[in-house]
């Protein structure tokens, strides 16, 4: 098997893995972790060849926009206080007493390449947090501090671990420019972001067609990366800011094929990218491997010590942190999402799994510094990483449903139901406020402004039947019924306009577009 070949094997493999996970509700990330560690140790299969610094810029940049795009600035800015004390605060907590117990156990091990080891094992994967968390039927406010947490603390942990890097490679470190290096990564990731999200959509405009519009959406995040990461900026960091006002200014409410188009679109990258992803991780098992030849038990030994630092950390850390978060959101008017019992600081507890940034950062540990002698301890720093990544995705990963599911954990669906009651009356009403306004200018035939007035109802009760329960169950009954009668006449026109495709002088061309028009009117 060829490089080549084993992608392919990773990309159906992440494909199998979504419907595999749903029916034996595991997460799919932690299946194909599994599957990458089989290829990994299988003698047909090639060790795998990506250069680390590769790693990042090519996978992390469309997980993150696929990410932001289903979130918004306002759960953000809601939530900035858990996040802080979670993608911030708990970084730089986790950093350092992962720093002080490998600097401790590992002998000759650097103080810098030991803060190196805590910055990169530090940060919880937001990739695997939110397809975890997803699949699991977490309450919303949960799974949005998760997000939160995992899209912001990459920021935090890639700016430190580069700050330690440069240190034990030149054997200089100054507190002053590491913190002068992250208050300029943020801010020249901020900028970028903006200017890249301005940029991209005038040129949205500009395309027109959803097409070519999705196309630069998918070139945008890559861009926003890479010229960050130029400036010397956070590249994750100014991905997010692209992301964000894209998602805030970038949506034109009427312009129906390209979000459907694109949502499917990202669905698909993020299903790919993501098995992908995790695949590798298990592939890069055979460094840890080779690495631990001869000295497994005091490496495992080692590793287990991390992995007992990094989970005890976040618990001691969340514990005083929700009980603070809570005071404060008690004492003001906070729109904050928060965890409301011991039960759900637990899940959180338990969902901090690292992932592929962990992998390309200890990946990219220099071979050798700058006077030529090899980086101390490189090889224990991978095995001790990859102990660490391994142990949270799939520990964790495999006994989080389980842990879920005894302790109780579950979304409030009768609030969601009411969220989306309130969504459908609030349409309805948008519908017929316009028709009223639309009767004051024009003159409107007494029937066609009653069967109006008739089709502005129905639309509330298309997103939310529910709607229509209070005194209204036989046209409820009565709209299901033409619903139901629309949908055999579209489907039978659908298939009209498909087996015209196979008829002699037939433009294919034509017939996908009257096809396209008729999906796009059956979702209406």
């Amino acid at each position: 098997m060829d490089q080549l070949a084993l992608l392919f094997v990773l990309l159906l493999g992440a494909l199998l893995s979504v419907p595999v996970g749903d029916r034996f509700g595991l997460p799919s990330p932690v299946l194909m972790t599994l599957l990458g560690g089989a290829l990994a140790v299988a003698d047909f299969v090639p060790d795998v060849n990506i250069p680390p610094e590769l790693i990042l810029p090519a996978l992390l940049p469309p997980l993150l926009y696929a990410a932001v795009r289903r979130t918004s600035w306002r759960q953000f800015a809601a939530n900035r206080r858990p996040i802080f004390l979670l993608a911030v605060a708990l970084v730089f907590l986790t950093m350092a007493c992962v720093a002080f117990v490998a600097n401790a156990i590992v002998p000759g091990l650097p103080l810098a390449a030991a803060v190196a080891l805590g910055a990169l094992i530090a940060p919880p994967d937001p990739v695997a947090a939110t397809a975890v968390a997803g699949q699991l039927g977490l309450p919303r406010r949960l799974v949005s501090i998760l997000e939160g947490e995992g899209l912001f603390n990459d920021v935090t942990a890639i700016v430190l671990y580069h700050v330690a890097i440069a240190a034990a490679v030149s054997g200089e470190f100054s507190p002053w420019r590491a913190g002068l290096d992250l208050v300029l990564s943020a801010v020249v990731a901020v900028a970028v972001g903006l200017a890249l999200g301005w940029g991209a959509n005038r040129l949205m405009d500009l395309l027109g067609d959803a097409t070519l519009q999705i196309g630069l959406t998918l070139l945008v995040p890559y861009v926003s990366y890479v010229v960050a990461e130029e400036l010397h900026g956070s590249g994750v960091l100014a991905v997010l800011t692209t992301a964000l006002f894209l998602a805030e200014y970038a949506t034109d409410a009427d312009d129906v094929m390209t979000r459907l188009a694109g949502h499917t679109f990202w669905d698909i990258v993020d299903t790919l990218v993501t098995g992908v992803a995790f695949g590798l991780i298990g592939l890069e098992l055979h460094n840890a491997i080779r690495t631990a030849s001869g000295r497994w038990g005091e490496l495992l030994g080692w590793a287990a010590a991390i992995v007992g630092v990094v989970v005890v950390v976040r618990l001691l850390w969340l514990l005083p942190a929700t009980w603070l978060t809570k005071r404060l959101h008690a004492r003001r008017d906070y729109d904050e999402e928060i965890p409301v019992s011991w039960r759900e600081t637990v899940v959180m507890w338990w969902s901090g799994m690292r992932g592929v940034a962990s992998v390309a950062l200890v990946l990219a540990v220099p071979l050798k510094t700058e006077d030529g002698s090899p980086f101390p301890d490189r090889d224990e720093m991978v095995f001790i990483a990859f102990g660490v990544i391994i142990a949270t995705l799939v520990l964790q990963g495999l006994t989080l449903p389980w842990l879920v599911r005894r302790l109780g954990v579950r979304a409030d669906s009768e609030r969601e139901k009411e969220f989306e009651k309130e969504l459908a009356v609030r349409a309805a009403k948008a519908a017929r406020r316009r028709l009223r306004e639309i009767e004051q200018v024009e003159e409107l035939p007494e029937e066609l402004a009653e069967q109006m007035m008739r089709r502005a109802f129905d639309i509330g009760i298309r997103i939310s039947p529910d709607i229509g329960e209070e005194g209204r169950q036989q046209r409820v009954r009565s709209l299901k019924r033409v619903r139901r009668i629309q949908g055999e006449m579209m489907s039978a026109a659908r298939h009209e306009v498909l087996a015209a495709r196979s008829e002699p002088g037939a433009d294919p061309e034509i017939v996908d577009r009257v096809l396209r028009h008729l999906d796009v009117r059956s979702l209406r």
